[in-house]
């Protein structure tokens, strides 16, 4: 290591290059030490010149003319090249000339030769393809939309229930899952009533509680009602979830709201399986589990209205569960942790619901205006209504899964 020279970064081997000037800079002359020699003056340049000049020149004298001994070459006539039209474009390997180019800068641009006519003509096919015929009208009612929610100018009742962002939001986002996905096959609307109060009790399966929303969907779209959902204590916990649910019209599960939104004449679904039904193993699908205390029946019993039961075939198979971990779920606050074939094992992938053929049938209803609210607090007569209807759902499902050719079909 002693004996290696040391070059400055960026001067090419050479001292002093970089700097712009003929003596290296004070860094590098630092750097090399005694190896870098200070350039000559400029002199001693000269005085090395000049002895080297006169050599050149005498050397230049003793040269023979080479253009003396070379014979004179004989100078043919060119013919004149003929003349390319425009057509024919210009002469191969010859480049045509600047001036004969007249376009611009703003010609070039991507813009620069589209009319605005075509513009407005892109923008209206656009709009058909999007909403349809009666573009204009949707597309200014979705501008006032989002111009009352900027502004706060939008209705929700004391539950929290927003029905124009139910409507335009929620609904039309469910409606492919339903329709290209699950492809839900709905029988017996005509059993829910047009107006008045109605309770829906239905079976709960699924892993994930997606029977719920595709249960909202079906009476939206069929019935042009809203279903209010009882949902649990969970649901209002999480957050977003929690705020959704309320706008989407769900209220806590509880007998004293429902009672409150029976008597009003809303329509209120209820599942009173809860997590022991989505949270059931796949080996015991399509099994009801027990039906609670009869809440809903009491509520029912109280205000009058008809019970409609519904059974679902096919949320049993979107999450097949083989498997739980309950001590990793307490930890977490949930009622279960689900394992089925495609998750944790896919990630996020796993969490994608499988495309099974859904079937659902509303049961006629069982009236209860043939009660006193008094026999309300009767827990026989609590008793045997649920277990009417439990049974009631029970026998469709049965019959319902003989019709099914296939699951995935």
């Amino acid at each position: 290591m002693s004996d290696a020279e040391v070059i400055p970064i960026g001067t090419r081997g050479r001292p002093g290059r970089g700097s712009g000037r003929a003596r290296p800079s004070a860094a590098a002359r630092n750097l090399a030490g005694d190896r870098v020699k200070p350039a000559a003056s400029s002199g001693a340049k000269k005085a090395a010149a000049a002895p080297n000049s006169a050599k050149k020149a005498a050397a230049k004298k003793a040269a023979p003319n080479k253009a003396e001994k070379r014979p004179a070459r004989k100078s043919t006539p060119k013919k004149p090249m003929p003349a390319r039209s425009e057509a024919q474009g210009p002469t191969p390997g010859r480049p045509r000339a600047a001036a004969a180019s007249s376009t611009t800068a703003h010609d070039r641009h991507p813009l620069g030769d589209i009319p605005v006519t075509e513009w407005l003509a892109a923008l209206h096919g656009a709009g058909l393809e999007v909403f349809g015929e009666d573009w204009e009208r949707k597309l200014a009612e979705l501008m006032a939309f989002w111009r009352r929610r900027l502004e706060g100018d939008y209705v929700v009742d004391e539950y929290g229930f927003d029905r124009e962002l139910t409507d335009r939001f929620l609904m039309a986002a469910l409606r492919p899952i339903s329709e290209k996905w699950f492809r839900v096959e709905v029988r017996g609307i005509e059993n829910i009533p047009a107006e008045g109060g109605a309770l829906v009790v239905s079976n709960h399966s699924g892993t994930v509680p997606v029977d719920g929303l595709m249960t909202m969907l079906a009476v939206h779209d069929r019935a042009d009602r809203f279903l209010r959902p009882l949902g649990a204590d969970l649901v209002f916990r999480l957050p977003f979830v929690s705020s959704l649910a309320r706008k989407s019209g769900a209220t806590l599960a509880c007998t004293e709201d429902a009672e409150r939104m029976l008597s009003r004449g809303e329509l209120v679904g209820v599942w009173p399986e809860g997590f022991k039904g989505i949270g059931k193993p796949f080996s015991e699908r399509y099994k009801l589990q027990r039906f609670g205390r009869g809440g809903f029946v009491s509520a029912a019993l109280r205000t009058g209205v008809p019970i409609v039961p519904l059974s679902v075939v096919g949320a049993e198979e979107i999450y097949p569960l083989v498997g739980n971990v309950p001590s990793l779920a307490r930890l977490l606050g949930l009622p279960y942790l689900p394992i089925t074939p495609f998750f944790p094992l896919l990630g996020p992938l796993g969490m994608i619901p499988l495309p099974s053929k859904w079937l659902m049938e509303f049961g006629e209803p069982i009236r209860t205006d043939a009660y006193t609210p008094a026999e309300a607090e009767d827990p026989m007569l609590v008793f045997n209504v649920t277990d009417q209807v439990r049974e009631t759902i029970q026998h469709t499902l049965y019959d319902l899964l003989r019709q099914r050719e296939s699951v995935f079909g």
